[in-house]
């Protein structure tokens, strides 16, 4: 019988990057993770020595554990999990089965140094419309689900990432930002190696709204308009943040599972 404790790469590929995946966990001993410094999207290491300190953290969700191979730390620590009340599955043949399986893995010496509490913290100008919004979401759905946003005026991004230990993106002057006639999500896309096709796709469409070549895409007009829609609606620029993953969420499954579908309702009958 089948063991209803495993995901196969397969099935966790299909779950990467949407709302409601799975938190991943990779419990890889620190001489694996070296030999290989990447990780699947959106996990984040943990000790397996540390898992009764760090399990409270997963009440309530659903966890992967990935070790090297998928035998005894994801094993056990996903085991663990499931005696502390939390729904845990282990990866089926570890990071090798998903690297075997060319799927895509993040670059992690492109990660900025996360904070006490093991978060990336980003900060930018406030009152967002597209790049701005693109970018965290890519950040909380591929790199780290747990990153925080800092929104302030523009004159004060420098000295707030200074004072703050922040990493500033889309200003002027700093790494993740335009290059050329790319936008900063480009930039992100390129540098955390996340050049999947769907997300290559929505980079084409998040670079026309941001850079007025709506040319780029037919989609690229429908994201303006419902991008400046979304900063009138909300004062807050986190409350706006929040609001607006779905968008993204629903242009990311629209560019990974539907850029063939069509909607023809009413159809046009012959003679009408």
């Amino acid at each position: 019988m089948p063991s209803t404790t495993l995901i196969t790469t397969s099935q966790l590929a299909r779950l990467i990057g949407l709302a409601h995946a799975p938190a991943v966990v990779d419990v890889r001993i620190d001489d694996d993770y070296r030999a290989d410094p990447r990780l699947l999207p959106g996990s984040l290491r943990k000790d397996y020595r540390a898992v009764s300190q760090w399990a409270p953290e997963y009440r309530g969700r659903s966890v992967v554990v990935v070790c090297q191979k998928g035998q005894k730390l994801s094993e056990g620590t996903a085991a663990w999990l499931r005696g502390d009340g939390i729904t845990a599955e282990t990866l089926e043949g570890g990071f090798e089965a998903w690297k075997k399986a060319g799927e895509v893995l993040v670059r992690t010496d492109k990660v900025p140094p996360r904070d006490a509490k093991g978060r990336t913290l980003w900060v930018t100008r406030s009152r967002p419309k597209i790049d701005r919004i693109a970018c965290p979401w890519l950040i909380r759905r591929f790199v780290d689900p747990n990153a925080i946003f800092l929104f302030v005026i523009a004159a004060e991004v420098t000295g707030v990432a200074e004072r703050f230990n922040a990493t500033p993106f889309d200003i002027e002057g700093v790494f993740w930002s335009h290059r050329g006639e790319t936008c900063t999500f480009d930039t992100m896309i390129e540098e955390f190696e996340l050049k999947t096709l769907p997300l290559l796709h929505l980079a084409k469409i998040v670079r026309g709204a941001d850079t007025a070549r709506l040319d780029l895409a037919p989609e690229c007009a429908g994201l303006l308009a419902a991008s400046l829609g979304y900063s009138r609606m909300y004062k807050e620029d986190l409350v706006q943040l929040d609001a607006a993953m779905a968008l993204y969420d629903a242009f990311y499954r629209w560019c990974r599972d539907a850029t063939g579908e069509t909607h023809n309702w009413p159809s046009q009958k012959s003679g009408a």
